[in-house]
């Protein structure tokens, strides 16, 4: 069975201080949940001094974003060879706030993608709809757009490794959550999709987060849905009360539905 996977994105958020003091109370919150796979992202500046925080715990650490390339005159980029070096295990790749402000096209994930597969790393990779796209009754063109430029080339045991976040851009940092069942029917086409390029059973296996104004009250909603298979969190992963109170909605739904 597929294994509930919550992630904390905390952007371009907090200090030093605060990025460890954060980091501790997820880890000290994680000892009372099984049964579920968690993992926090924080600024890359800060990566580090989570991970000494983090080592020997539950909780895994990993970047927002990477460089395709292994070294070279990229000035301000991160290799895949330096997340390794810093322990990390995830990377986030094509979030909406990467393709919106910094123009990332689904060529550009592919290529970071193919780049973190070969590192050995998990990437979380992030497809999702405009308002206008939804308006406009594209929201099924735009998915299938995203996986399969973002995916290109991949086999099928490549894919077996990849995580899809579901993140509707409409509902990112607006409190405005897509309902849990609209949620779970386009989370249902991103598998189907998978399924179409890659096999039935890549898209059984498949891992698919929802993203997009998570919180501690809509939680357990969403992620009890069949086609949901966790979350990728952003605003309420800052409050170590918040963030624990989604990571035990998802533990009591892997406890009931006997994930492992």
């Amino acid at each position: 069975m597929r294994r509930p996977f919550i992630a904390g994105n905390w952007k371009m958020n907090l200090d030093r201080s605060g990025a460890v003091a954060l980091a501790r109370e997820v880890a000290i919150q994680a000892r009372r949940f099984d049964y579920i796979e968690l993992a926090v992202f924080p600024p890359s500046v800060y990566v580090e001094a989570v991970a000494e925080v983090l080592r020997d715990t539950s909780v895994g650490w990993g970047v927002q974003n990477v460089y395709h390339r292994p070294n070279g005159a990229f000035t301000g980029e991160i290799s895949v060879a330096m997340l390794q070096d810093l322990g990390c295990r995830y990377a986030i790749l094509g979030h909406s706030e990467r393709r919106q402000h910094f123009g990332e096209t689904d060529e550009e994930v592919n290529r970071k993608l193919l780049a973190i597969l070969a590192g050995g790393l998990v990437p979380i990779v992030c497809v999702g709809e405009r308002l206008d796209e939804r308006e406009a009754g594209q929201t099924l063109d735009v998915i299938r757009r995203q996986i399969s430029g973002s995916l290109a080339g991949l086999s099928a045991d490549q894919m077996s490794r990849v995580v899809i976040a579901y993140e509707p851009v409409w509902a990112i940092g607006t409190g405005r959550a897509c309902d849990a069942l609209e949620a779970n029917r386009v989370c249902g086409i991103v598998r189907s999709t998978i399924g179409g390029i890659f096999g039935e059973k890549a898209a059984a296996t498949v891992r698919i987060q929802y993203g997009g104004s998570v919180t501690e009250e809509n939680a357990h909603e969403l992620i009890s849905q069949p086609e949901i298979d966790g979350g990728l969190v952003g605003g309420a992963s800052l409050s170590p009360a918040k963030f624990a109170q989604i990571v035990q909605a998802a533990s009591v739904i892997a406890q009931q539905t006997r994930y492992t």
